[in-house]
Formats: structure tokens, sequence, C-alpha cells
């Protein structure tokens, strides 16, 4: 078998190595309390109606006061408390469209796609921060003292925020409500596992945002990852703060969070990924404590997984 990254029998033990602040779960938690503050009041505007389905566009302010928008849809007759699916979507991508979540309400569900602030739907991203915002949502936030500033912690909580608000609905069942998503949808889909005890099943394909170090490692700061090149040639060309960083990076590390997780998940790896390496996964995966249960494709890269959709479909819906 062709091999880009370790061997799988040292995969399947890989735990991690990019450092994890002590105080994490504290970050965590308080971030948590003040989402929570927010309540989970939001604003249904309806776009679409069809003989079987009800589409609307939802909003809801999140931490820092942004305006985040998301994408809901549920049967069209609702009798009693349905089951419903969380999507997140891609790296610099959007929520999509509404015929996107028509399989779930074929499937009897709920759904609700997110759009994550300052990307390329409609959410809004009210963050100040020092530094770089010409490119890269990783980096974002690196230069404030306030780790609290860091991009990613608004839109892990966002993904938290927005399964209490879906779980809330008179239609929905909050005991059987899932989250799916790839790549970065896939890294958000374990934040959101991470942040919401009751999330009920959780399935993740190729997740970014894993074990950075073992990216830099790699030399696979590239693609999805270049930023974190960008930032060092920009702002310490000499790697003086080198430690600091990867110990800030820490906090949004989906590796350091996985103890957290509750819900049932499963995951999707394809072993010739460049861009979200495989260790980085199972850095993530590995410790999970959680049900579960991982797919591996040996040929494939980050790409298109044949049966995948499928597969977490029926996943989810088994809920």
């Amino acid at each position: 078998m062709p091999v880009l990254d370790m061997p799988l029998s040292k995969l399947q033990t890989y735990l991690g190595q990019n450092e994890c602040p002590a105080d994490l779960d504290r970050y965590w938690d308080e971030g948590i309390a003040e989402m929570e503050a927010l309540g989970t009041d939001c604003e249904l505007q309806q776009a679409v109606l069809l003989p079987n389905a009800v589409g609307y566009h939802l909003w809801f302010t999140g931490v820092g006061g942004a305006r985040i928008h998301a994408i809901f849809v549920r049967p069209r007759q609702v009798d009693k408390p349905l089951p419903a699916a969380l999507k997140f979507h891609g790296y610099t991508g959007d929520c999509g469209s509404f015929s996107d979540l028509l399989c779930w309400t074929s499937a009897g569900m709920c759904a609700a796609s997110l759009d994550c602030r300052g990307q390329g739907g409609l959410s809004e991203d009210s963050g100040r921060v020092k530094g770089n915002t010409h490119h890269g949502h990783i980096i974002r936030g690196l230069d404030d003292e306030d780790p609290r500033k860091l991009y990613y912690r608004s839109v892990f909580l966002d993904t938290a925020q927005l399964a209490r608000i879906v779980m809330a609905m008179d239609c929905v069942d909050e005991q059987r409500v899932g989250a799916f998503g790839g790549s970065q949808g896939g890294a958000l889909t374990l934040a959101c596992a991470a942040l919401t005890p009751k999330l009920c099943r959780a399935a993740s394909q190729y997740p970014f945002l894993s074990d950075y170090r073992r990216v830099w490692d790699m030399d696979l700061d590239k693609d999805a990852y270049s930023e974190l090149k960008e930032y060092f040639r920009h702002f310490d060309p000499l790697h003086e703060r080198e430690s600091e960083i990867f110990a800030k990076l820490g906090y949004i590390d989906l590796h350091n969070m996985a103890h957290r997780i509750r819900a049932r998940v499963r995951m999707y790896t394809g072993l010739q990924d460049n861009i979200c390496p495989p260790s980085t996964q199972f850095a993530a995966y590995n410790r999970i404590t959680a049900e579960k249960d991982v797919k591996i494709y040996p040929d494939f890269g980050h790409e298109y997984l044949p049966g995948q959709q499928d597969d977490t479909l029926l996943f989810l819906s088994e809920m």
C-alpha cells in the first residue's frame, strides 16, 4: 500500500504533538458560558415552500455580537418532534442551497446549515484583532494577547449555538440531533460535538484544524494550511516565537478538544490525503473516548469519497 504519512498501524495509536494549554477546558467552559448567555432566540424567514418541505433563512446573534446566518429546512407536516442534522461547510465556502438539505426532509428529519462568519456566506465577522487579516483564518487573532480573540473560538462557539437553537425548536427532538461535514466542516462537526454534550452523532470527513505542529513537520503548510508558513515569514521569520505560537494554536486544535466529545462519532479518512494528513485526523480520533469508528479509504486523498455521503445519511438517520 502506498504510504503518504505513517503506516496505518502507527496512525491507529498516534495521539498528536501540538501543545495543549493547561487551561484549555476552562477556556472552553468560559466560552460556552458566554455563548449560552445569549440564549436560543433566532429569527426565521421563510424562503422556500415545497409540497413536502419548508425552508427558512435563520439568523442569530453570536459571541461578540456578530449576526450569524444559517438555513433551516423541515418537513412541511410535522406531527411530533423529529431528529435533525447540522451541516458545516468546507474552508472559505458557504452554507449551500436549500436543495442540498432536502435529502434530510425526505428521511423525515429537519436540517440546518451554518455560514461561517467571514467566509463565503452571509454571516458577519465582527472580530477586532491585531495582526494579519489579509489571508487566513487559522492565524486570525494570533497576535492579540487575549487567546479569546482567536477567530476559530468564535466559529466553534457558533456551531454549538446553532445546535442549541435547533434543539430548542418545537419541531425537533433535542435528544436526536447530529452533525456532519467535510474538511473544515469535518473539523466543525467535531468542535460542535466537543462543545455540545447533548449532540447525539457526529460524522466527520477528513477533518481540518488538528495537530498543527504535525502539519508543519510534514512540510504540508500549504494549500489549506498555507497561512501557517505565511505567518512565520511575515511576523516571525527567525521562529523566535515558534513555541508560543503553536501553544496558542493549541486552544483551537481539535485533538486537544476531542476528549470532550460524548456523541457517537464516525470519521472518514483517505490515506493519501496531503491537505489534512491522516496522522492529524487520527490525532483527534484517537483521543475520542466516546463510541466511534473510522472508514478508511486507502487510495483516496482530500476528495470525493465513494459511498461516504450515503453512509453519512444512513448513520445520522439511525438516530
